[in-house]
């Protein structure tokens, strides 16, 4: 199961990503419709690998299913990003890290006609790194319905981009449909320019055009590049049963998040905060622990 190597790896680096992610929503580009856009319009880069990998045109079908992988991984970053303005990070990340995988399993059990299911120990181990997940990224917050909402949107997009992409390597090499799915991401960001608001931003404000924010924003899109390809080659690994796993080892990515904040918090407190008292600190070690033993369960 390299696959599960790969995917852990992956949300390493998207610990990373997400607290500067975090930064730039909070300080430059507090527009999510915004961050959006220049996410989006990024994916055109792909293209330069077209001479260096094994590149082809599919069918007609495989075309719309790549457009539709990228746009819906777009779009679904957009409602993250547009309820990270609303709500604090520690009532939109747990029910998007539970729903997510629900959601992606339910999915491909309809799909599949019921074919694609666990045996009982992954199944177990399923469980585990959900409630795992959920646990470690929980605050005192209280939850609304609103939250629940936007949520439960960005989570069922996620969860649309993860099936389409599986379907896209089932029948395509890894580059190529990479590729295509990137493409489709890109013509989904221009969409954001039929947006006034996205339009006065953009040619009035030029917000990227700041040296600072420029050199932060691709630092950032560089490492989420890097993380998004080792996401994508763990989904072309997986079984399609599986791809729900993959979604619930982002509780991985939480176990980072923490590591980071404590190591930022004691060596630059003006930067981050993190608050650890030692029921905190009991609540991340039970979910550490949950997590661990599901991925001791998968791995066995």
């Amino acid at each position: 199961m390299s696959w599960i190597l790969i995917a852990i790896l992956s949300y390493f680096l998207f610990a990373f990503t997400s607290l500067i992610d975090k930064y730039i929503l909070t300080g430059p580009i507090k527009n999510p419709k915004i961050y959006a856009f220049y996410v989006g319009l990024i994916n055109v880069l792909a293209l330069v690998l077209i001479p260096f990998v094994n590149f082809s045109v599919p069918r007609l079908s495989q075309i719309l299913i790549s457009f539709l992988a990228g746009a819906f991984f777009v779009l679904g970053l957009f409602s993250f990003y547009r309820a990270l303005k609303f709500f604090e990070a520690s009532r939109i990340v747990p029910a998007i890290g539970g729903f997510l995988p629900l959601f992606t399993f339910t999915l491909i059990y309809i799909v599949s006609l019921g074919k694609e299911i666990f045996c009982q120990s992954d199944f177990f181990a399923f469980v585990m790194l959900i409630f795992g997940s959920v646990i470690i990224s929980l605050n005192n917050k209280k939850f609304t319905i609103k939250s629940i909402q936007m949520s439960l949107i960005a989570a069922f997009l996620f969860s649309l981009a993860f099936i389409f992409t599986k379907f896209v390597y089932l029948e395509q090499p890894f580059w190529s449909g990479f590729i295509w799915m990137r493409f489709g991401g890109f013509l989904a960001g221009l969409c954001f320019l039929f947006s006034k608001e996205v339009r006065d931003e953009l040619f009035k404000n030029r917000i990227i055009s700041n040296p600072k924010t420029y050199k932060i924003f691709f630092l950032n899109q560089g490492l989420g590049a890097s993380a998004f390809i080792l996401q994508n080659w763990a989904i072309a690994l997986a079984p399609l049963v599986y791809l729900s796993v993959i979604n619930a080892l982002q509780g991985v990515q939480y176990v980072f998040l923490f590591i980071f904040a404590i190591f930022l918090s004691l060596k630059f407190p003006q930067i981050i905060k993190e608050e650890i008292s030692k029921k905190i600190l009991f609540q991340k070690i039970f979910a550490i622990l949950f997590i661990t033993a599901g991925l001791a369960i998968l791995a066995i």
